[in-house]
């Protein structure tokens, strides 16, 4: 209705011509006569009670066109006479073309008016990175990005696992290269870097959860950078509920160089240390150093022992050797299986001693520190290593501490059901 009203405002529709045919009833109700365009009389057969009038004289013609025989068809009830060709009547019907882009107008706004643009509540805007992008804050020296929970990150308890946070504090590790503009062509090493075959390798982590996320939750990741020692960097993280601002992870790392063809440790060069050091930030760590001396862990003094972990082909990163978060997995593959019922992880601390490549063979140890009376203290400490089977080499020494899950508090109290019908 509204396409048809803005046809008529911007291109009026002619009224019908009355019939050119004059029908006068006569005496006995017959038709008397008809008579043609041009005024020519014509006689009247009938055929099956259809009336066609036939001319009797041969097509005359129009402004010098020669009308053919069929136009001198006509029917008793309309006589219609054919407009001169002009140029206004062989323009397009542009009517029925503003028409339908009046209906296509509005089938779009009736779209546009159905989708939701209520206000969103003041919990539910998340720190200017809708799409996870991350962003530079700060005045330059801090990385934030923000991520969403997926239901494939989560595990049986339902939150998030400690893989799943170190997966997001090394994709804004090397997010924050990428944005600072000092991304070369190699995983997070920069130009210069990349001149000389030089690549970031972890030497230490220590990661504290206090609270883990939940799936749909949205976190708020930031990182930043800092010197330490002659030839080391320092990259600290901070986890909170975008939310509630909650702080539900700290975490710290160690870095050095290491060149790509030969496998061995490197200095920093003063090219690579001019492009770096404008985003180090003077700050303490976020976590204290746990400079705790373990004793030695071997097949005699371990708890839980488990062989022949191997690496797959996606457990490598591009620089050819297992990415840092896959050891996690592999560390707790020894952990005693009530610990991992019943405690979660509430702090890793990792010392990595060599690469672990794409054919090596592996060996989880696992120790409990204090023995299982600190079970019923109420936390688990525990002293892990990982190394080459057979005695081979270490890959990665660590600590673990664990606290009582108290989702299974809650759950012991409903546990059986009530028998008293």
């Amino acid at each position: 209705m509204v396409a048809t009203a803005a046809t008529a405002s911007l291109f009026p529709i002619s009224s019908p011509q009355p019939d050119s045919g004059v029908k006068n009833p006569g005496k006995h109700g017959g038709c008397l006569g008809n008579v043609d365009v041009r005024g020519i009389k014509s006689k009247s057969t009938s055929s099956n009670g259809l009336q066609v009038k036939t001319n009797a004289q041969a097509p005359a013609k129009v402004n010098g066109t020669r009308i053919g025989v069929m136009d001198g068809l006509k029917t008793d009830d309309i006589s219609t006479s054919s407009a001169p060709r002009t140029f206004i009547n062989q323009l397009p019907d542009w009517s029925m073309l503003l028409a339908a882009i009046t209906t296509i107008f509005l089938a779009a706004e009736k779209q546009w008016m159905m989708l939701d643009w209520k206000t969103k509540r003041p919990d539910m805007l998340v720190d200017l990175d809708p799409f996870g992008f991350g962003r530079i804050v700060e005045d330059g020296f801090v990385f934030r990005q923000n991520f969403s929970i997926r239901s494939y990150e989560i595990g049986a308890d339902r939150t998030a696992s400690v893989e799943t946070l170190m997966n997001h504090l090394q994709e804004t590790a090397l997010n924050h290269v990428k944005n600072a503009g000092l991304l070369g062509d190699g995983f997070g090493s920069t130009p210069e870097m990349c001149k000389r075959n030089l690549f970031w390798a972890v030497t230490k982590m220590q990661v504290l959860v206090d609270r883990y996320p939940t799936w749909g939750d949205v976190v708020q990741v930031d990182t930043w950078v800092a010197a330490s020692g002659k030839n080391c960097m320092r990259r600290d993280w901070l986890i909170r509920d975008c939310k509630t601002g909650e702080i539900l992870t700290r975490a710290s790392s160690n870095w050095v160089m290491m060149n790509k063809v030969t496998r061995r440790l490197s200095k920093i060069p003063d090219e690579v240390r001019t492009e770096i050091e404008q985003y180090f930030v003077d700050t303490p760590p976020i976590i204290d150093d746990d400079s705790i001396k373990l004793p030695k862990l071997d097949e005699n003094t371990a708890d839980h022992v488990r062989s022949g972990l191997t690496p797959k082909w996606s457990d490598l990163d591009v620089n050819q050797h297992v990415n840092n978060v896959k050891y996690v997995g592999w560390i707790l593959e020894s952990a005693p299986q009530p610990v991992v019922e019943n405690y979660e992880l509430a702090s890793i601390t990792l010392e990595y001693r060599r690469e672990c490549m794409k054919d090596s063979v592996l060996q989880s140890l696992t120790a409990l520190l204090g023995g299982d009376g600190m079970m019923e203290a109420g936390g688990v400490d525990c002293q892990h290593l990982l190394r080459l089977e057979g005695g081979g080499g270490e890959i990665v020494k660590g600590r673990t501490k664990w606290r009582p899950k108290f989702v299974n508090r809650f759950k012991n109290i409903n546990q059986f059901p009530s028998e008293s019908g």
